[in-house]
C-alpha cells in the first residue's frame, strides 16, 4: 500500500528520513506555490514559516482541480511528526491509504482496520474508535443521495406548481367576478369569445410569468449566497433561468383556461346588470 499516490509538478515527496526526524519540510499544493513563487520550480528549496518555524519547501504536487466548488490544491503538507511538534497531537487525524490494485481493497481494509486497533491499544472483542470508509463506499453514498434528491425534488416541483397554477386560477377566476361589467362592455362594443378569452389568458400568463420572475431572482440570490457560505458550487445557468420563465409562463396558461373560458361565455346583457 502507498500513501495517497500524488503527483508531483516539482520536487520530492516526503522520506522516512523526513517523519523520523521531524525535519521542518513541506510539500505544497499547486495553488500556493503558484500564489507565493509565481511557478512550483521556484517554490523548490524556498522557505516558509508556519507558527514560528522555517520550514524548506521540498516538493509541490500537480494541480488536482476542485471537487464538489472546494480547491484541492490550496494546502501546505508537513510530514506528521513535524505537524504534531508544532501544533500538538490532534484526536482526528485522517489517513488516506491507495491501494494498488481494486482486487486487494477488502484485503487491505482488514491490514488497516488491524494496524488501527494495534495502534489505538484496543482489546479483542473492543470496539473500534475508528472508521475505515473505502471509495467504493463513498460512491456508494453519493449515489443513494443523489437518487433522493432526484425523486424528492421532483416531487416538490411539481406541488409547488399545482400549488401556484391554482392560486392563479383562484386570481383570474376572482377577476373576471369583479370585471363582470368591463366584459359585458367590452362584448357590447363588438369583442368575441376569442377576444375576451385571449386577454384573460395573456392576463394569467403575465401574472405567473411574473411570479416566476420573483421565484428566480429569489433563487439567485440563494445561490450566491450559497456560495459565499458554502464550499459547494451554485450557480444560475441560462438553460435554467429559460425553463424558469417558459414553466412560469406555461403554468399561468394552463391554468388561465378556466377562467378565460368563463370570462368569455358571459352573457353580455347579464353582464351589463352586474353592480
Amino acid at each position: 500500500m502507498v500513501v495517497q499516490d500524488y503527483a508531483f509538478a516539482a520536487g520530492a515527496p516526503f522520506t522516512d528520513v523526513d517523519q523520523r526526524q521531524r525535519r521542518l519540510v513541506a510539500v505544497l499544493g499547486f495553488d500556493v506555490a503558484d500564489k507565493l513563487f509565481g511557478a512550483p520550480e521556484l517554490a523548490i528549496g524556498s522557505a516558509i514559516r508556519v507558527r514560528g518555524a522555517q520550514l524548506i519547501i521540498k516538493g509541490v504536487i500537480a494541480k488536482k482541480g476542485t471537487v464538489l466548488g472546494q480547491s484541492w490544491d490550496g494546502f501546505v503538507m508537513l510530514p506528521l511528526t513535524t505537524f504534531e511538534a508544532l501544533y500538538g497531537r490532534r484526536q482526528t487525524t485522517v489517513i488516506s491509504v491507495k491501494m494498488p490494485a481494486a482486487a486487494g481493497v477488502a484485503d487491505g481494509m482488514m491490514r488497516a482496520e488491524e494496524a488501527m486497533r494495534i495502534a489505538h491499544r484496543l482489546r479483542p472483542g473492543e470496539e473500534d474508535d475508528f472508521t475505515v470508509d473505502t471509495g467504493e463506499g463513498l460512491i456508494a453514498f453519493w449515489a443513494k443521495l443523489t437518487r433522493v434528491i432526484f425523486t424528492v425534488v421532483p416531487a416538490v416541483v411539481a406541488i409547488g406548481i399545482v400549488v401556484g397554477g391554482i392560486v392563479i386560477m383562484n386570481i383570474m377566476l376572482m377577476s373576471v367576478t369583479e370585471r363582470t361589467r368591463e366584459i359585458g362592455i367590452l362584448k357590447s362594443l363588438g369583442a368575441s369569445r376569442r377576444d375576451i378569452r385571449r386577454q384573460f389568458l395573456a392576463e394569467s400568463a403575465i401574472l405567473s410569468l411574473l411570479g416566476g420572475v420573483a421565484g428566480l431572482l429569489a433563487g439567485s440570490a440563494l445561490a450566491a449566497l450559497v456560495q459565499v457560505a458554502s464550499p459547494l458550487p451554485a450557480r444560475v445557468t441560462g438553460w435554467s433561468v429559460a425553463v424558469a420563465l417558459g414553466l412560469g409562463i406555461s403554468v399561468g396558461i394552463v391554468f388561465g383556461v378556466y377562467p378565460a373560458h368563463r370570462a368569455a361565455r358571459l352573457n353580455p346583457i347579464e353582464a351589463l346588470r352586474a353592480e
